[in-house]
């Protein structure tokens, strides 16, 4: 994430990948850690990341292929992501799509003149995330012009304040993707209701105020940046649906506690051992506050058409101005990416 946020995509790239493989292969279940947790907590377990976690790889990963200009190598990524997806989907677990991924792929598909998929996914996006406001902009104009009459309306009722006007054949397109803030830190929490009253549990605490919006100038034109996906409510939904079974494991733990410090009490013939035993398991219960730090609070998105040639963008935000040189190129869509805190 360190390489990523400095520009060095290729090694961003590489490390990224590990990650990704050493994810899958963490991703079973192992009953010496299970028993080692329900005896002490949850950090006695290898940490594998929540499921959003392993996504935001694919969607770093896009990103950095994006960055490097390589459409294709970032489609594959979007698509592992989505696939992903579709599998937790099929679990029936009740996890937010990344509204990033689909427009980022929407972009891609643009760039490539796949104009049919562009319009697939960026109604996908507008439909995950319904304030993307000018953004939706591709939305309308792709749409009309792959002939989907249909969508086409429904989106248009959806978003009748935007306009939409065809690119001219000597204009390009440039989108600055702003990955901004810190993503919200696990802290330890306690459980609702009823004996669980009394179960530590992992919540969600953003570490920031509401992240801004950056501004961003292309050329003579100000623009400010549409929030695309929040990591925060991504993260606290994933977490809730967890929750459940993280509170039933930490009752059959502290079950499973009781039951050794009566053993303790009965071999000893001494009840007091046995309370002080069960007193000293259940010290050990935590919550596992793990988590991936160095993600941004959320994704947000800022584009505008620009004449062919080398084209100054300038990007605002919490007080912080910095300048970019980009290549537009007629008929293409270039990605910026930059990380901001």
């Amino acid at each position: 994430m360190v390489l990523h946020a400095a520009g060095r995509w290729a090694e961003s790239r590489d490390v990224l990948a590990k990650a990704d493989e050493l994810a899958q292969k963490l991703d079973f279940t192992s009953v010496t850690e299970e028993t080692g947790a329900l005896l002490g907590n949850e950090t006695v377990r290898v940490y594998r990341g929540e499921d959003f976690e392993k996504l935001m790889i694919s969607v770093l990963q896009a990103l950095n292929y994006a960055a490097m200009g390589d459409d294709e190598g970032a489609l594959v990524e979007i698509r592992r992501c989505n696939e992903r997806l579709e599998k937790m989907k099929a679990q029936n677990k009740p996890y937010e799509q990344l509204a990033i991924a689909r427009y980022l792929s929407g972009m891609l598909y643009e760039d490539q003149r796949e104009w049919d998929s562009a319009a697939i996914d960026y109604v996908a996006a507008a439909e995950l995330q319904p304030n993307l406001g000018v953004l939706n902009e591709a939305t309308l104009r792709l749409t009309k012009k792959t002939e989907r009459v249909d969508l086409y309306e429904r989106m248009a009722k959806k978003f009748p304040g935007v306009e939409v006007a065809a690119p001219a054949a000597a204009d390009g397109q440039v989108a600055v993707v702003i990955e901004a803030g810190e993503a919200p830190r696990k802290e330890q929490g306690k459980a609702k209701g009823g004996p669980a009253t009394f179960v530590a549990v992992p919540v969600y605490n953003g570490r920031q105020a509401p992240v801004p919006a950056a501004v961003v100038t292309f050329g003579s034109g100000e623009v400010r940046a549409v929030p695309v996906t929040s990591i925060d409510r991504v993260a606290k939904l994933h977490l809730d649906d967890r929750i459940g079974k993280l509170v039933a494991k930490s009752l059959a733990s502290a079950g499973l506690k009781a039951g050794v410090a009566a053993g303790v009490g009965a071999l000893t013939k001494s009840p007091e051992l046995g309370v002080l035993a069960f007193a000293a398991l259940s010290l050990t219960q935590e919550a596992d506050t793990r988590s991936w730090l160095s993600l941004p609070a959320e994704f947000q998105v800022a584009r505008a058409r620009l004449p062919a040639g080398k084209q100054k963008v300038v990007v605002r935000f919490r007080g912080k101005t910095t300048e970019h040189e980009v290549e537009v190129v007629p008929g293409r869509l270039k990605v910026l990416v930059l990380r901001r805190y």
